[in-house]
C-alpha cells in the first residue's frame, strides 16, 4: 500500500523553503555592514564638496532665462 502524504504540509514547507531563498537573496543584495555605509557615505560627501570647490563661479540658486540679464521677470 501507498505512503499517505500531506499536501497541506508539503506545500507550506515549500513556501517557508521558498521565502527563505528570496529572504536570503535580499540580504546579499541590500545588506551591507554600517561601516561600509558609512564609508561609503563620506566618500559621496568629500567627492560632492570637491566638486563644489572646483566651480568656476560660485551656485546662487538662480537662473538665467534669457540671454539678457538685465531683464526683469
Amino acid at each position: 500500500m501507498a505512503t499517505v502524504v500531506s499536501l497541506r504540509a508539503h506545500r507550506k514547507k515549500k513556501a517557508r523553503q521558498d521565502k527563505a531563498a528570496t529572504a536570503a537573496a535580499n540580504r546579499a543584495a541590500h545588506g551591507r555592514p554600517k561601516a561600509a555605509k558609512v564609508t561609503e557615505a563620506a566618500a559621496r560627501t568629500l567627492q560632492e564638496r570637491r566638486l563644489d570647490g572646483h566651480r568656476l563661479s560660485p551656485d546662487t540658486g538662480e537662473t538665467e532665462r534669457s540671454g539678457d540679464p538685465t531683464a526683469t521677470d
